[in-house]
């Protein structure tokens, strides 16, 4: 079992720039692809950005190509999201997952474990 906390959602005027983290803790963190997925209101959840177990292989959602970034502290067991030029439809509930790979994937049905979400409001 990997148990996620996101942390770190807020409310920010478009064009600020906020840092989402995710702790993980439970089986080896450092062996699980890491994915950031978000909701908004009425919307399915998507898929954000992803990175391999080791960092070196990371994948974005054309939206959000060159705004966002993801990364992961495998000693400290946290993945991290940082968003930059941020608009309003950006505006969802964040989600952490994990996936019992080394892989990452777009899709949310690979992965296993998920966070229980942080908000980001997105302000006009």
């Amino acid at each position: 079992q990997v148990q996620l906390v996101e942390s770190g959602g807020g409310l920010v005027q478009a064009g600020g720039s906020l840092r989402l983290s995710c702790a993980a803790s439970g089986r080896t963190f450092s062996r699980n692809a890491m994915g950031w997925f978000r909701q908004a209101p009425g919307k399915e959840r998507e898929f954000v950005a992803a990175i391999r177990w080791s960092g070196g292989s990371t994948y974005y959602e054309d939206s959000v190509k060159g705004r966002f970034t993801i990364s992961r502290d495998n000693y400290n067991n946290t993945v991290y999201l940082q968003m930059n030029s941020l608009k309003p439809e950006d505006t969802a509930v964040y989600y952490c997952a994990a996936r019992r790979s080394v892989g990452w994937s777009t899709s949310s049905k690979e992965y296993e474990y998920w966070g229980q979400g942080t908000q980001v409001t997105v302000s006009s």
